[in-house]
């Protein structure tokens, strides 16, 4: 829903406004203080969650060998794979997930995610924007909104992608390429792991370095009056926060994962799930707002099996040691951490031994930063095949984060041809899921 000026106002309303001009109060009285209303409301102001952190498992992971386990269920919907306890009595994990199942206690289980996208492109851009594709707009993602929102803190981009931006959808839309995320260039997993452009180029030191700016300030301001342009704005920007990241200690050490002792690196694992998550805690420990990240391919339409057993131990040993590390060092509570997907897959095991594409419903799970702990929202059926209550939209899942961040979802951010647009259209807060 796009509000117009009158939203909210009937015919009886306007009337009652239009005649108490004889009280010193004119109709353009009325509008301005509506709005100012309506900016009061919308205003965006930190939440209890200082900083997010999404997990993204491309090509959709299966909800029934994860999160969502059916042992009761016919062999042919059950799948191959067995399930296990967790901390929380009564919930049980895919066996694959033995990390996990031990801090189950500390998550936020959502057992009925739903949308109607089977593609992977279209289910990717629902959880990346909030919102389902459209043709007419290209809508900016949850960590460009973020950054528009309330911009950069100590000397660090506000959004940063590891190890680089993932999908087309993870850019910054209708906004200006000002707030796209900061990608790394290289994978934290790498023995030589060293981000692009974050140091200076050989032979250049600071006072070099110095003059440069200078002129190239020079230059910029003589374009800038030259040329109004959102390229020229968000170079510069990119300049500025270029700038601030290669002058800052702070924030040249955030990226340093050399700073981490061994034995920690070991309890997340020296892998590519472990290094990204591993490099994510410390992005977000100092002032990254949103930080996303991908790890390995979902998509088992054949042997699902060992499919699941090659590649969950490294997400489920880092995202354990991840949840357990922000939390003895006072993090967690500040930090959302999300663990998403595109869609889950088919009820049933199909002929080759996998599951196909089902965006019927799927799970999510979510931990720390307002986020209820130790429960589970929504169900699914006997089968896995459809949400059994509360069913979880795209729309009110990404209304609920934005509020544990302080971001009012309904406020309109400004789209080309003077368009205004909804953060998220027509989602809500879940009060089940938030402290």
């Amino acid at each position: 829903m796009h509000r117009g000026i009158t939203s909210g106002m009937d015919r009886r309303s306007f009337l009652t406004v239009g005649s108490i001009g004889g009280l010193g109060l004119s109709l353009g009285d009325f509008f301005r203080m509506q709005a100012a209303s309506a900016s009061a409301e919308e205003a965006t102001k930190e939440g209890v969650a200082k900083s997010i952190i999404q997990i993204f498992l491309p090509g959709g992971y299966a909800h029934q060998e994860t999160f969502d386990p059916k042992p009761y269920a016919p062999v042919e919907y059950r799948g191959p794979l067995g399930n296990i306890e967790t901390a929380l009595p009564g919930v049980r994990f895919g066996e694959v997930l033995p990390h996990t199942a031990k801090i189950a206690d500390k998550l936020a289980i959502c057992r009925s995610m739903t949308h109607g996208e089977a593609a992977h492109e279209r289910g990717t851009h629902n959880m990346f924007t909030g919102y389902r594709p459209s043709p007419a707009l290209q809508y900016p993602s949850l960590g460009s909104v973020i950054s528009h929102e309330f911009g950069p803190r100590e000397s660090l981009p506000p959004y940063v992608c590891i190890p680089s931006q993932p999908n087309e959808f993870a850019g910054s839309g209708y906004l200006s390429s000002a707030y796209s995320g900061f990608s790394l260039g290289s994978d934290p997993a790498d023995p030589n792991f060293k981000v692009r452009d974050l140091n200076l180029p050989n032979g250049v030191d600071t006072g070099r370095f110095d003059k440069r700016r200078r002129m190239l300030d020079v230059v910029n301001d003589h374009f800038r009056q030259k040329e109004k342009s959102d390229s020229l704005d968000a170079l510069d920007t990119f300049y500025q926060r270029a700038y601030s990241l290669i002058s800052s200690a702070k924030a040249q050490e955030a990226f340093d994962l050399t700073k981490e002792p061994e034995e920690i690196k070991n309890e997340y694992g020296k892998n590519q799930a472990g290094m990204r998550m591993l490099l994510a805690r410390r992005l977000v420990e100092s002032g990254v707002r949103f930080v996303t990240l991908t790890y390995g391919g979902w998509d088992h339409h054949d042997n699902i099996a060992n499919n699941m057993k090659r590649q969950t131990p490294a997400f489920d040993q880092g995202f354990a040691s991840l949840i357990r590390d922000l939390e003895r060092r006072g993090l967690l509570a500040s930090t959302l951490v999300c663990v998403t997907t595109e869609f889950g897959r088919t009820p049933k095991i199909n002929p080759t031994a996998g599951r196909d594409h089902w965006p019927k419903v799927y799970s999510i799970v979510m931990a720390g930063g307002g986020i209820k702990a130790g429960i589970v929202y929504g169900s699914s059926n006997a089968t896995a095949s459809e949400p059994e209550d509360n069913p979880l939209t795209v729309e009110d899942w990404a209304t609920t984060l934005y509020d544990r961040l302080g971001i009012n979802a309904r406020k309109e951010l400004m789209a080309p041809g003077a368009r205004p647009i909804e953060i998220v259209d027509g989602g809500k807060v879940l009060p089940d899921l938030i402290v």
